[in-house]
């Protein structure tokens, strides 16, 4: 009845980590065969197969009934690639056999509007939306319009979603599979993820052989300050506060890095307006750490090591699995660490979970029927009623519930990963069960939400500009605009949430079309 508390990335991330350590081995397989395939069929030379007499001269006069060459008098359009320049790559973690999206995925975009969607992408509260979108950044696909420099802008644009949402170990992952020496940009931003994550040994190593990855001298102070390079840490900071190269606030913290014993005494420095992770990374190597709860949400990463304390830890691990970028079991473990110590807030959770685990691994009806509404409105008050139902819908199932305590029950199968084997059992005509199996109920809800859903599923048309772009090979950008109408339609847009959900069906996305419907009705985002 316990719940497997080892941690696990949600399937997107999961297999993401699988691909991403598989994908130099399949990659160099592929060169084998191609290579063997070259000796087996090409001949020597590349004139081989013309023999060893002179071509014949062309004749001047072509055959009547040949074609014409052309229709037309334009100019074709011809592609223009430097010689040596490096082709297009495939650029992603999960492979379409996972995703089951195309490689052509952002093949038909123009690049500047697939960068400027994923920056105004609004942040996603539904977790079925969440997990499309992680999916749809963690795909493994080719370049925009098949051009290299476009691929590798679009991986920087993934990335940077990727670190907003605080999905920083997925983004440690892409950023290195794009390469982190593509261009200082690249580099930059591996270095902000590894420093955010404790991970910047690498990235520090290798700046340091190479200087050139980077312009920016608070990260170059930084690692020749770890490295014990202090002469060279010395002469970039004085350049550095003598041409105004580095913000005055991270000048200041760099000074007390350099030389800590000549700033004893003084007052603590204040929290810059504008945090970035080299700043906040020297905050606490000075000992003056930030708390993330008033940071942006990929900052609260720092917070999970052991380091921190338990309830820093515990809201930490909150506020990301709200937004899909940890496992459920690690948020688990969490909880059940150990017995809380005070009451009020976080430790009213974090007992209420525990006495239902309790309750759960006892197998009594009466205690699970007594120990799950206060879990459940517990898990409600903090939006994380889909991570409780992923963790315990399963061993819920077999105990036989009655009044409230099976009606809970009942909402918990609904939002869990079998959501559709749970409706199969249960003996009612509502919409969202109807939804679950795929069905519509007898007549059309009053509702003004549930009306939406139902002419969702019913005959309301896609939009037709999204499905249109599929025969584009602009599939990714159509997903990246459903989910947008989806977000404004959960917030109480009736006719937006209708194409939404149309629209996803239409593209193929029935479960992801679902499970958004059975979140919106039950869950209040």
């Amino acid at each position: 009845m316990r719940p497997n508390r080892m941690p696990a990335w949600p399937s997107s991330l999961f297999a993401a980590v699988i691909c991403s350590s598989l994908g130099p081995t399949a990659t160099a397989q592929s060169q084998v065969a191609q290579k063997e395939v070259s000796q087996t069929e090409i001949p020597l030379s590349v004139i081989d197969w013309l023999g060893t007499q002179a071509p014949a001269a062309p004749t001047a006069k072509l055959r009547p009934e040949e074609p014409p060459v052309t229709q037309t008098a334009l100019v074709p359009d011809v592609a223009v690639q430097s010689l040596g320049a490096p082709g297009p790559r495939e650029i992603g973690l999960v492979p379409p056999t996972v995703t089951g999206l195309p490689v052509q995925l952002w093949a038909g975009s123009d690049l500047e509007s697939l960068k400027r969607l994923i920056a105004l992408m609004p942040d996603l509260h539904l977790p079925a939306a969440q997990a499309l979108l992680y999916t749809v950044l963690l795909a493994e696909a080719g370049a925009p319009g098949g051009k290299a420099d476009a691929g590798d802008a679009l991986a920087l644009a993934r990335v940077e979603k990727l670190i907003a949402r605080g999905a920083l170990d997925p983004a440690l992952s892409l950023i290195e599979q794009a390469g982190v020496t593509t261009s200082p940009q690249h580099f930059d931003l591996w270095m902000q993820i590894s420093l955010l994550t404790g991970t910047e040994d690498r990235a520090c190593a290798m700046l340091s052989a190479s200087p050139f990855l980077s312009a920016d001298y608070g990260f170059r102070i930084f690692c020749d300050v770890r490295a014990r390079r202090w002469e060279n840490a010395a002469l970039m900071l004085n350049t550095a506060h003598a041409l105004d190269l580095i913000p005055e606030p991270q000048l200041a913290l760099l000074d007390r890095f350099m030389d800590p014993d000549a700033f004893e005494g003084e007052p603590t420095l204040p929290q810059p307006r504008q945090m970035d992770p080299l700043s906040f990374r020297l905050f606490e190597t000075i000992g003056e750490p930030l708390p993330s709860s008033t940071l942006p949400r990929a900052y609260a990463v720092a917070d999970l090591r052991d380091l921190a304390g338990w309830k820093s830890q515990i809201e930490a691990a909150e506020r990301l699995t709200r937004a899909g970028a940890l496992p459920d079991n690690r948020l688990l473990g969490l909880y059940t660490d150990r017995k809380p110590a005070a009451s009020g807030g976080v430790w009213d959770r974090v007992a209420a979970l525990q006495r239902f685990e309790t309750a759960l691994g006892s197998g009594s009806v009466e205690a699970v029927t007594k120990t799950l509404p206060p879990v459940w409105q517990a898990m409600t008050e903090a939006a994380l009623e889909v991570s409780f139902a992923t963790l315990f819908a399963a061993p819920l199932s077999g105990i036989p519930l009655t009044g409230r305590a099976a009606a809970i029950a009942q909402e918990i199968q609904l939002l869990s990963p079998g959501y559709e084997n749970a409706a199969a059992q249960m003996q009612d005509d509502t919409i969202v069960v109807r939804v679950a199996l795929g069905q519509l109920p007898s007549a059309r809800p009053a509702e003004v939400m549930q009306a939406a859903v139902y002419d969702a599923f019913n005959d309301a048309a896609p939009r037709a500009d999204l499905v249109a772009m599929v025969a584009q090979d602009r599939l990714g950008e159509a997903i990246l605009n459903v989910l947008s109408l989806a977000h404004k339609g959960a917030r109480g847009n009736a006719r937006t949430l209708t194409d939404a959900l149309a629209t996803l069906r239409a593209l193929g996305l029935e479960d992801t079309a679902r499970r958004l419907a059975i979140q919106t009705l039950l869950l209040d985002r």
